[in-house]
């Protein structure tokens, strides 16, 4: 079948408004994370940074499943990353009209998410222990390293994507591993070049914090790890032929290849 015949046309606007309403939940709970590990006056404070995201990266991830499994999720796709949705396009299972609504709905959730937070738990969240959930890479790391460790990161969550998506009896656990994947992030890169992997994760709380500095590595290192993920997929798809993806939803398809909803 032909990248144009199975590429669906444009997703309704209410797909749309679920991956915006999903982003949104996605960036308050990450605010409310970092609050509760972060702030010293919080009784959850974590003073160790590794330890913190330790308990953060597993703790985002398993977030993360649940949105997807979501009936918001199942119903957009359940992406909540720009990259993603660049991915599964680039991978001629998502329509190319509906990607650049799909970011602009995921960087709106962003901000507004980020900016809810700031309203749920107050002054503490715009104070530098918690700086809207901002990340920072170390001291230590350079913009290309950052660089090549955010492509890096999407580039193998890419190619986990485009295989299960393929192959429904492996699919439905896809979610578990977006979420494993994102707690590994978190948890290894963290540290280091801040963990974000996500344009939409970083993008409302540095605009918030006024944290533009390396903004931009942040925003287009996921999607050229997206790109670079998607063309080594359809590299090796044809060098071993295998199956090509069903679906553009995270949640999988089903045993019979039909889409979840």
């Amino acid at each position: 079948m032909s990248a144009s015949a199975r590429r669906p046309r444009a997703v309704p606007l209410s797909q749309v408004w679920c991956e915006f309403c999903l982003t949104t939940v996605l960036l308050l709970a990450v605010v409310t994370l970092v609050r509760w590990l972060r702030a010293p006056a919080s009784p959850l404070y974590i003073g160790d940074l590794r330890i913190a995201l330790a308990v953060a990266g597993p703790a985002a991830g398993m977030l993360v499943v649940a949105l997807i499994l979501s009936p918001w999720g199942r119903r957009s796709g359940g992406h909540m990353n720009p990259a993603v949705t660049v991915a599964v396009w680039l991978m001629d299972v998502f329509p190319g009209v509906s990607v650049l609504p799909y970011v602009v709905a995921q960087l709106a959730g962003s901000v507004l998410g980020a900016f809810l937070g700031r309203i749920v738990w107050g002054p503490v969240v715009s104070g530098p222990a918690v700086d809207y959930a901002a990340l920072q890479p170390a001291p230590g790391w350079s913009p290309p390293a950052v660089f090549l460790a955010e492509t890096g990161c999407i580039l193998v969550l890419t190619l986990a994507v485009g295989f299960l998506l393929a192959y429904p009896a492996f699919g439905r656990l896809l979610p578990q591993t977006v979420g494993a994947c994102i707690a590994l992030t978190v948890v290894v890169f963290g540290p280091l070049s801040g963990g974000s992997a996500n344009p939409a994760r970083q993008f409302g709380p540095a605009v918030l914090a006024g944290q533009t500095t390396d903004l931009a590595i942040y925003m287009l290192a996921p999607v050229l790890g997206a790109v670079l993920g998607a063309s080594v997929h359809h590299l090796l798809y044809r060098r071993f032929q295998l199956r090509e993806p069903l679906t553009y939803k995270l949640a999988g398809a089903g045993p019979s290849g039909t889409v979840a909803r």
